[in-house]
């Protein structure tokens, strides 16, 4: 089984336990996280490859594709995760893995200097922001080319995702993110710019900092820099982002996942391991308890006693699974670079220029 750095250790407590149940011995290998889905795509094939992965879940379409990953049948087990958590191992209809942790990005308060947050809108955020008197309002990390991951939950509070949904939750390759929804959002976009809500020059980095420096009141992030403000003996409660377009503000959400290699020696243990075993409350809280990351199953991050990883898990309830198929490698880069023109004021027309990425993104995917 490959896993990276940052999963080995978790999962070492709960390899040994099904060991001890089972009898099956299974060999852990450690891979740097960016080789594992590259590698598996190219090693699969020859026979050399493993027989179980654990990896994000956004390598999916190109393993489907490239008929390197097993399905699998989850059953009435799917109906004990999160449902972005199943719907990101989905891809065309079919269930490929078992969803071990799901993480997204919320709006983190820091309660020295606001003790609540009494918005339930975007702007009412802001106004409420501002009467702390810090340099910023609410942070939301940009840069050169913008951030669109990071503003994803208010351009879903517009009714603009990036791809239609399936009645199965797996992503279309029907762009969504267009029409007048897309035309709404890119104006607001650009009213965050013109007043400074938005600012290219604070990226990820400057935007943490501040944070830290007690600048502002509010961030958007995820729990990869909660540690870092609570090591900072700071005082902060984790929220969801307020609806800014009037539907529901919905983060991407990132899951792991536990996948079957098509060619596995062993599908029938590797299934036992991965379906049978992964997805009970045992597993997963032992996940937990090794590793820290928010749990899959309902059940086990229900059980979290951690405000702030709970604040995350109410946040990305209604979020969305972060699209997995290939047509997504082509929406990045004119994604970010027309939102950037946009919250950078260089665009006259917002709306035309939201148009032209639309069309460059389809051309893009039409290839």
């Amino acid at each position: 089984m490959w896993v990276d750095d940052t999963r080995i250790d978790s999962m070492r407590p709960v390899v040994e336990a099904f060991s001890e149940e089972s009898g099956v011995e299974v060999e852990l290998v450690q891979k740097a996280t960016g080789d594992i889905g590259p590698d598996f795509v190219t090693q699969v094939p020859t026979g050399e490859g493993p027989d179980i992965i654990v990896s994000a879940h956004d390598g999916l379409g190109e393993w489907v594709n490239n008929g390197v990953v097993a399905p699998i049948e989850l059953g009435d087990k799917a109906d004990a995760f999160a449902d972005s958590a199943v719907q990101a191992m989905a891809y065309d209809g079919q269930t490929y893995g078992v969803p071990i942790s799901i993480e997204n990005i919320a709006l983190v308060r820091n309660n020295a200097l606001l003790a609540d947050t009494p918005a339930t809108t975007f702007d009412e955020l802001v106004e409420q922001a501002k009467g702390a008197g810090t340099d910023f309002s609410v942070l939301i990390q940009q840069g050169e080319e913008s951030d669109p991951y990071h503003l994803y939950p208010l351009q879903t509070s517009f009714g603009a995702p990036v791809f239609e949904q399936s009645a199965d939750g797996s992503y279309t390759d029907t762009l969504a993110l267009g029409g007048e929804a897309g035309h709404a959002y890119a104006a607001y976009l650009a009213k965050l710019g013109a007043d400074r809500t938005l600012d290219l020059s604070v990226d990820g980095d400057k935007a943490k900092q501040a944070f830290l420096d007690g600048q502002a009141p509010y961030i958007v992030t995820g729990p990869w820099n909660t540690s870092a403000f609570q090591e900072a003996g700071m005082d902060i409660s984790v929220l969801p982002v307020p609806s800014a377009g009037g539907q529901p503000a919905q983060p991407f959400v990132g899951v792991q996942g536990v996948f079957i290699s098509a060619k596995s020696e062993n599908p029938v243990l590797a299934n036992e391991f991965v379906v049978n075993y992964l997805t009970t409350e045992e597993a997963q809280d032992a996940l937990y308890e090794a590793g820290g990351r928010l749990p899959a199953l309902t059940a086990s991050a229900d059980k979290v006693d951690d405000a702030v990883l709970q604040g995350f898990n109410e946040a990305g309830a209604t979020g969305a699974p972060m699209p997995a198929i290939p047509a997504m490698s082509s929406v990045w880069s004119f994604w970010g670079a027309t939102e950037a023109q946009i919250v950078g004021g260089q665009a006259a027309d917002p709306a035309g220029a939201w148009d032209a990425m639309v069309q460059n993104i389809q051309d893009a995917i039409d290839g």
